[in-house]
């Protein structure tokens, strides 16, 4: 199993996380996103959407982080088997790739690796509202659930890969301790690891 991976995006880690958790070996290929490398012809031939993470299971070629994860926990215990909790994992990771990535990871990219310019600081402002509601949801849920659906799913590993990193992308966490608490307890499952080992 190989894993076409960019160690500092939370779409990849997510994927590098959940093999960590099921102990399943993977060769990682770094792509350096900032010099184009997931834009060369090589690249585009695996993926022609130009995106990372893509994982190849032995020829068979997977894009999109979620649909990996969903891919990897098939059978296991992280995507439960009862119909409605099925559901609400995947209502969990379209929230996570609508109204979540696209506010935070967005803001964390831009201030990480965009010169600052009148269009980072547009981007960024435009990104503020969004980005906040999507904390405040997830607030709300974890005042009465440990966990997103039940049992620690892909759900968690979806949503935690770009909200523990959120003060990077300018959204501290100083005022949800729900959040907090929650990602504490991410970092005791077993097989742990951090983003950047």
């Amino acid at each position: 199993m190989r894993l076409y991976n960019v160690a500092y995006s939370g779409n990849s880690y997510k994927v590098r996380l959940l093999l960590a958790h099921l102990g399943i070996p993977c060769e990682i290929v770094e792509i350096d996103i900032l010099k184009g490398e997931s834009r060369t012809a090589e690249f585009l031939k695996i993926n022609p959407n130009g995106r990372t993470p893509v994982l190849d299971d032995n020829g068979f070629i997977l894009a999109e982080s979620n649909a990996i994860l969903a891919y990897l926990a098939c059978g296991t215990n992280f995507l439960p088997d009862d119909q409605k909790k099925f559901g609400l994992v995947f209502q969990w990771m379209f929230f996570e790739q609508y109204s979540h990535e696209p506010f935070i990871a967005t803001s964390r990219f831009w201030l990480q690796h965009k010169p600052d310019s009148p269009e980072k600081t547009a981007l960024l402002a435009s990104k503020r509202d969004g980005g906040w509601a999507a904390l405040k949801v997830m607030e709300e849920h974890l005042t009465k659930n440990d966990f997103l659906v039940g049992d620690y799913s892909i759900a968690d590993i979806a949503l935690f890969a770009y909200t523990h990193v959120s003060d990077e992308g300018g959204f501290p966490l100083n005022d949800f301790p729900r959040i907090t608490a929650w990602i504490e307890r991410m970092k005791t499952q077993p097989g742990f690891i951090s983003m950047i080992c």
